[in-house]
């Protein structure tokens, strides 16, 4: 008997390892979990800011993936549940923000930075040395360099 209840203490730890970080209210109709997925590809996790809500394990990802499969589930289009997550949480959530006066210097801003660096880069080049020419010394002028050197030795 104790030769079973080593493997089976395994066993058991090991499925409750790997039973988390999945969410546990997965939608039943899995053609309904893919279209949820598809769509929570689609939103940014407010907490990590890098990763979309499915593949953060913030908790308030795991509330976002509940949301999207409860409006899925009631039938809302994709567009539906897309603008129900931007009026509610601003172009943000949204791994792909759209194109509109709102976020004209999120898109155009490194573009913009981009040619200004150019410019002055491109200024920088094309500026002539300035490189002063020097005449030699008269016999005067060498002559007076020469006594002030004297001066200083002694």
């Amino acid at each position: 008997m104790r030769f079973l209840l080593i493997p089976l203490l395994c066993l058991t730890f090991s499925l409750t390892a790997a039973a988390i970080g999945v969410d546990k209210d997965r939608l039943s109709d899995p053609e309904q979990e893919a279209r949820a997925q598809s769509i929570m590809k689609q939103l940014r996790c407010l907490v990590c800011q890098n990763q979309s809500i499915v593949e953060s394990d913030a908790g308030l990802a795991v509330d976002l993936r509940g949301i999207v499969r409860e409006q899925v589930k009631a039938g809302q289009s994709d567009r539906q549940i897309l603008h129900f997550m931007t009026s509610r949480y601003g172009d943000w959530v949204l791994l792909q923000p759209p194109f509109k006066a709102a976020t004209l210097l999120l898109w155009l801003g490194p573009l913009f930075l981009l040619l200004i660096g150019g410019y002055f880069v491109f200024r920088y080049v094309r500026q002539k040395p300035t490189t002063v020419l020097t005449e030699p010394l008269t016999a005067d002028e060498e002559k007076r360099l020469q006594q002030i050197l004297r001066e200083n030795d002694t």
